[in-house]
């Protein structure tokens, strides 16, 4: 029998990010506001064997939405959105810099007992960097979430952070602080994150909690589990202008995507992480 450890009433300091996921609703998902640079995150692209068994997963397990962008099937949450390829791997998320993304949820004893009768295993269940319950799973090739119980929630589930592996992640911290104009700022014992509207941003250090990052090194995004994570931005033309100056080159310019309904420009980080902008995407 699986032992399971939970931490009730704990009391614990929340972060300002808490606070806005918690007044995020399922039923009304949608992304964060903007900062005042016009920034807010805006989606993970996975690439998936099979989108529609992704799709029943991430509703019936996540409390998610099925939308429609474009021609394609994406899945809804409080804080971000869910894409997807349809594409067999070239190496599961554990194996990448963006090592998995995670959720808050209210009640992990009810995620297990749900999760475990549909015949998944549960992962790793400890105690995260804040305090609470954690848990990882690993969804259909290879994507690796993980869980967060917060019992204060006021929803079942929220999208809550994306986490990068690197032996450089100080560095790779500082160039996403300085490019997006971000402030360090902890996630309990994780010095090394940063906060967007909608989701925290943290930087693993190698071998500090192998079970949770591994062992490395770790290879770039493109045709990995999670493809690509991407951030909304107000008016995304001139903050494309903004990055230019800043010496960011594009992999493709800004462009309106008519068939999309929005528009979009992207670049790859020093480390291998493919980074897509959009504006337009929370109008779905």
């Amino acid at each position: 029998m699986r032992q399971r450890l939970y931490l009730n009433n704990m009391k614990v300091p929340y972060l300002l990010i808490s606070i806005v996921l918690c007044l995020s609703t399922p039923a009304n998902a949608q992304l964060a506001t903007p900062n005042d640079a016009g920034l807010s995150f805006g989606h993970v692209h996975l690439n998936v064997p099979d989108i529609e068994e992704h799709i029943s997963l991430w509703i019936d397990h996540f409390n998610g939405e099925r939308i429609t962008v474009g021609s394609s099937s994406a899945v809804k949450f409080p804080n971000f959105i869910l894409m997807f390829n349809q594409s067999e791997p070239s190496i599961p998320s554990t194996g990448s810099v963006m090592h998995h993304f995670g959720f808050k949820l209210r009640d992990m004893s009810k995620f297990i007992d749900k999760w475990e009768a549909a015949g998944f295993e549960m992962g790793p269940i400890f105690v995260g960097s804040e305090g609470y319950t954690n848990a990882y799973i690993t969804l259909p090739g290879g994507v690796e979430v993980e869980l967060q119980e917060d019992q204060s929630l006021y929803r079942e589930f929220t999208g809550y952070h994306i986490h990068y592996s690197s032996d450089a992640y100080e560095e790779l911290l500082k160039w996403y602080n300085e490019t997006f104009n971000l402030v360090t700022q902890a996630r309990g014992t994780i010095a090394s994150a940063t906060n967007v509207p909608g989701m925290n941003l943290s930087f693993g250090q190698l071998g500090a909690r192998p079970f949770e990052l591994g062992e490395g090194p770790f290879a770039g995004t493109d045709g990995a589990a999670i493809d690509h994570v991407g951030f909304e931005i107000v008016n995304l033309e001139a903050f494309c202008l903004v990055l230019e100056a800043k010496g960011i080159v594009f992999d493709q310019a800004y462009q309106r995507m008519g068939r999309l309904g929005f528009a979009l420009a992207s670049f790859t980080d020093p480390k291998g992480v493919k980074v897509v902008l959009t504006q337009g995407l929370r109008e779905f």
